[in-house]
């Protein structure tokens, strides 16, 4: 019986091999281990093969390729091979023999071995694709979309045609790979219904794929990225597979997943953390200028100061053999992260002097601004520099790119600017939006101020060209129709053009958009309002409006933009109470997930417009909490870093005095003291002038203090006291202005806690008198900001009465006279009740 089987099995191998005839060549192809043993097979078989042979020769001189380090990748060489030349003979010959896939594959992988896009091959490939398109299968529809992409064809009608059927097919997509490529190659081309329809099918997706490949939520967040779309949901989610695989990452994946964060303005704790303890472990492999460049970017600006040096003291041994590309990016972090060591920089100046012709314009405008920050002395040097910009601005037709380059140019020191350059700026500016406009302008403003030869007609120019930035900057606000796109615009503007020119008609436009308003865009709206300092009633009813009506589709991290204007601008629309209490709701059961830095920040926001949510303060001065915000410290920049200690000094002051029953420890006298030492207090000339006048109306100099640090380190301009009759009392060491060796006015002694403190007669009363500039009201309103009717408050608790003199009162046309002023003081400090 087993006999019988056997031999049936042995006669069933026979028909098969009768039947299916073994293709000898494919095998022996197959067999090949490295590139030049496929070329000899192609050079000796050249006559036998098929369409099958060179799909799979040209498949595995990319394998090959793929494989290896991209510092030992010898893409260059094989391109230039003989044999390579043949396969590209035969492929462009057999075209329309190759099934789809093989289509897609091979044209996919000529493109990775570096064939011209303009080569007649890869245009007879896409010619081909295109025909056959519409029955793609979604793996090679996506490898497809790449391969345009690669080609710089982003906005092409053919991928608009693959956008379509990506739209149509979305729901056949299940594989999180397939999807997250065609996602980043149509970003292009995505309507925001397909863009809502792409994040849901990605969600659904991420939840089921296997969550070891990160590079597929990095996809997802390029997307978001190239889209300008920060979805919180998604992020998160692809945050958290990517904190899984975090442990087995090099620093090049790390380095782009930073890289999309920050532009999606996402800064996440967890991966701060675990991306800089996986980098720090990554430093004594990263020996490579490769490897040791991506290393330093990403570790370097949150590195502790002890390992920061050692980065550079690696980087310096290997700087001579650094490429272009790498020296331009060690110059940016370098100036990312102030470094002032003279040697490295001379040696990556050197580099980048010998690369300076292989820089594109950008690159070089890069390189211009960060060697200018980092303060490096080369003059050579930057005379190349700022020809090779002038050259490419001349040159240039893209708005964006004249932009750039004309800002990094206003940097440099010049005599004159150019009359090619302002040619070049007239012709392009009619096609800026008002991002571009705004930068060209500071620009321009610039060259006016440093022109040392004010000739009439070199004037005439400059005027000329900001006269037509004005009017494209309002004809841009008068034709904008669509909100979202006009926040994007504005979302970094800023400076005096703006504040002069188009600020007015900004809130016009604004005004006339409102109905636009939406859950979506109510964030973006808050942060732009806050940050020009403008309060609009009407905006800020609307916003308040759809924030209440719409709050379960807020994410929770964004009550803190959505609250910010309010607290800020100190403005209280119709329904505040209804607003506050929505968004703590939203926020409160979410509270362990926030951002420690970002949790601080809405805390504080909440405090300036008297809100102290319990829970809120719970948490925030708890242990785990205060150790996690520790840790994420570390990770941020100097600038961040100080303004959230000094956001959580201001939270713990504002708990302690206006909600004691929290029983909250005042626990930032050591860091107040510090801020104290390093301080440097000078006296403005109004100040002077208030110092005098008190001492005439107090009668004499000895009833004033001036610079006066309360409990809790407030520092309160000047304090006098008044007895029971409202008459000043005398100090026995008043303070005084002094000036310093380089002319400066100086408080003359900052009064301690020590002795201002002391105890008033049964009666009396401590007056503090502040003296309130621009910045402590909106923009063009006489209306009080938040901060400081916040610390208003405060010195009421601590048993001030306080007296603000706001800048437009002490320097109106009523108060022209030295007796105006005198009866001005006498009737705010003598007359004015406690309240």
């Amino acid at each position: 019986m087993l006999r019988i089987r056997g031999g049936n099995t042995c006669f069933r191998r026979l028909i098969q091999r009768a039947t299916v005839p073994r293709d000898q060549v494919l095998e022996q192809l197959r067999v090949c281990s490295v590139e030049e043993e496929v070329f000899d097979f192609v050079g000796k078989n050249k006559a036998k093969l098929n369409v099958q042979h060179v799909s799979c020769a040209v498949g595995m001189l990319w394998q090959f390729q793929k494989e290896k380090p991209q510092l030992l990748r010898t893409v260059e060489v094989i391109k230039s091979h003989p044999q390579f030349l043949t396969l590209r003979v035969l492929a462009e010959n057999k075209i329309t023999l190759m099934n789809n896939f093989m289509l897609v594959d091979m044209l996919y992988s000529f493109l990775r071995l570096n064939v011209d896009p303009h080569d007649s091959l890869v245009q007879q490939m896409v010619s081909e694709a295109w025909l056959r398109v519409d029955r793609f299968q979604m793996s090679s529809l996506s490898k497809f979309a790449i391969c345009l992409n690669d080609q710089c064809l982003q906005h092409s009608p053919l991928l608009g045609h693959i956008t379509s059927i990506v739209d149509k097919k979305l729901s056949t997509i299940d594989d999180a790979r397939i999807l997250s490529t065609l996602m980043i190659s149509i970003s292009s081309l995505v309507s925001p219904r397909l863009r809502d329809a792409l994040i849901s099918r990605a969600e659904h997706l991420l939840d089921s794929m296997d969550p070891s490949h990160y590079n597929n939520p990095r996809r997802v967040v390029q997307f978001l990225r190239n889209m300008k779309y920060s979805h919180r949901p998604l992020l998160e989610k692809c945050n958290q597979i990517i904190l899984r695989n975090i442990p087995r990452m090099d620093a090049d994946n790390i380095g782009i997943i930073m890289g999309l964060y920050q532009s999606l303005q996402f800064n996440n704790c967890n991966f701060k953390v675990a991306a800089k303890q996986r980098l720090t472990e990554l430093i004594n492999s990263s020996t490579d200028p490769f490897s040791f460049t991506k290393l330093f970017v990403a570790l370097a600006p949150m590195a502790s100061p002890e390992t920061r040096e050692g980065l550079e003291n690696t980087a310096l041994l290997l700087a001579d053999e650094l490429s272009a590309q790498q020296a331009l990016a060690l110059a940016e972090a370098l100036e990312e992260i102030q470094s002032r060591n003279l040697s490295l920089l001379n040696k990556i100046g050197a580099v980048i002097q010998r690369n300076i012709d292989v820089y594109k314009p950008v690159e070089i405008a890069r390189i211009t601004q960060a060697l200018y920050l980092t303060h490096y002395q080369n003059p050579e040097l930057f005379t190349k520099l700022r020809n090779v910009l002038v050259n490419f601005l001349q040159r240039s037709i893209f708005p964006y790119e004249v932009t750039m380059l004309t800002r990094v140019l206003s940097m440099l020191p010049c005599p004159r600017l150019d009359e090619a350059v302002i040619s070049r700026v007239d012709a392009v500016v009619t096609q800026c939006n008002l991002s571009e406009l705004n930068t060209i302008s500071c620009a321009i403003a610039k060259w006016v101020r440093n022109d040392p030869s004010h000739h009439q007609s070199t004037l005439s120019k400059y005027v000329r060209l900001l006269q037509i930035l004005n009017r494209c900057g309002h004809e841009r606000l008068q034709t904008a129709d669509r909100l979202d796109l006009l926040l994007e615009e504005l979302k970094y503007i800023s400076g005096e053009w703006f504040e002069e020119m188009l600020h007015e008609e900004t809130m016009v436009t604004l005004q006339r958009m409102m109905e636009q308003i939406n859950w979506n865009n109510v964030p973006e709206l808050g942060l732009f309002l806050t940050r020009i300092n403008s309060l609009c009633p009407p905006l800020m009813d609307r916003i308040a409006t759809v924030a209440i009506n719409n709050i379960d589709k807020i994410h929770y991290s964004a009550t803190y933009a959505t609250l910010l204007p309010f607290s800020v601008l100190n403005y209280e629309p119709p329904q505040a109470e209804e607003l506050y209490d929505v968004c703590v709701q939203r926020l409160t059961p979410h509270i362990s997930s926030f951002d420690p830095h970002l949790l601080v920040f809405l805390a504080y926001s909440l405090a300036v417009a008297d809100c102290f949510p319990e829970a809120l303060v719970r948490e925030i001065f708890s242990i785990d909490f205060l150790g996690k915000l520790d840790s994420q410290l570390e990770t941020l920049p100097d600038t961040l870093n100080m303004r959230v200690r000094l956001r959580l000094m201001e939270f713990n002051r504002a708990v302690c005095l206006e909600c004691p029953e929290f029983q909250v420890p005042w626990f930032h006298e050591r860091y107040c003291q510090q801020l104290q030492k390093k301080g440097s207090i000078t006296a403005s000339p109004v100040q002077q002038q208030l110092h005098k006048m008190l001492g005439e109306v107090l009668g004499g100099i000895n009833c004033i203090r001036v610079a006066v640090v309360t409990p809790y380190f407030y520092t309160i301009d000047f304090e006098c006291k008044l007895d029971k009759h409202l008459q000043p009392l005398p100090y026995n060491e008043p303070s005084t202005l002094q000036i310093s060796d380089r002319g400066k006015f100086h408080w003359g002694m900052v009064s301690s806690l020590d002795n201002v403190r002391d105890e008033l007669p049964p009666g009396a009363q401590r007056v503090a008198v502040d003296f309130l500039d621009s910045k402590c009201f909106c923009k063009n309103s006489h209306h009080i900001k938040g901060e400081f009717l916040m610390r208003k408050r405060h010195l009421e608790i601590l048993g001030y009465r306080v007296v603000q003199i706001p800048h437009f009162e002490w320097n109106s046309m009523e108060l022209s006279t030295q007796d105006a002023w005198k009866e001005y003081l006498k009737k705010k400090i003598f007359r004015e009740p406690f309240s």
